[in-house]
């Protein structure tokens, strides 16, 4: 296995990477941790004219806190999302979905936007994106824009990254009082593509009822699939039982997955439902209060 060949750039500045882009339109691509465009360009199935490496280009790999939540560079290496104290602290979904990430090999290399470019419907980090409610930073030779994680993915590997553009950064917003999470999927092996998960926040108010809920699945459909009807069923129920084998019911119900050599759709249907459901559970009992 060999790539075709292509001419290779190594810009120091953000820039620079920029202009780069910018010259080279639709025939170049970006490499970052390299962990999905290396064996595509092995495969063939990418055949760039121009590979532009960025990881020389700084400030894109920090991990910051501030007024408006946390800031992630695209850059950030898998490893760090899974070791850092500070999004242990106040971003804990993303550390609970990194075991989940491929192998510690490939999360020592990979990096969260290289992840979130690829757009793969089965990968975790876009559906936690998603159920954080995380915002997109877009720098192109023209300027920057914003783009909310639920309007920049598309379709299965594809985004809403407009040619010459780069993914140079994610918001998180602050994580709410008595706010629990969980990520659970199937996988026919641990390391493998899921055949389906859900990534879940839960949020009690102080009376000790459902205030807010995020669910959003991954591996049955197209890319993140945000289960809003089974989100809008929890608010104000007793987070129990009950209620979350409901809110289950409702996100199983409001996707549909295909067939493929992995897995029916009728199992990646049913397996959402029972996910949704253990998550919940899993989310209201990592609530800080009941964790102390």
């Amino acid at each position: 296995m060999k790539p075709p060949r292509f001419h290779y750039h190594d810009p120091v500045t953000l820039q620079e990477a920029l202009d780069l882009l910018a010259r080279h339109g639709e025939e170049a691509r970006l490499l970052a941790g390299g962990q999905s465009l290396m064996p595509m360009l092995n495969f063939r199935l990418a055949r760039p004219g121009h590979v532009i490496d960025i990881n020389r280009v700084a400030g894109l790999d920090t991990v910051t806190r501030s007024e408006r939540g946390l800031r992630l560079g695209a850059l950030v290496r898998q490893r760090t999302l899974e070791r850092s104290p500070l999004i242990r602290e106040h971003s804990p979904l993303i550390a609970q979905a990194m075991p989940f990430v491929g192998h510690p090999q490939i999360r020592t290399r990979g990096t969260l936007g290289g992840n979130l470019a690829h757009a793969d419907p089965a990968s975790e980090l876009p559906a936690v994106m998603v159920a954080l409610g995380a915002e997109l930073s877009l720098r192109s030779a023209r300027g920057e824009r914003t783009l909310a994680a639920e309007k920049f993915f598309v379709a299965a590997l594809t985004t809403a990254l407009a040619p010459g553009e780069l993914l140079t950064g994610i918001t998180l917003p602050p994580w709410p009082a008595r706010t629990g999470s969980s990520v659970l999927e199937v996988a026919k092996r641990h390391g493998d593509f899921a055949l389906g998960g859900v990534a879940v926040t839960l949020t009690l108010d102080p009376q000790g009822r459902v205030a807010g809920a995020r669910i959003v699945g991954f591996g049955v459909g197209p890319g993140p699939v945000r289960a809003i009807d089974a989100e809008r069923s929890l608010i104000g129920a007793v987070p129990a039982a009950a209620a979350f084998a409901e809110a289950g019911c409702i996100a199983a119900a409001g996707v549909d997955p295909a067939d493929d050599i992995h897995a029916s759709g009728a199992y990646r249907k049913r397996l959402i439902g029972v996910l949704t459901e253990r998550a919940l559970t899993g989310a209201l009992d990592a609530l800080p209060e009941r964790a102390a």
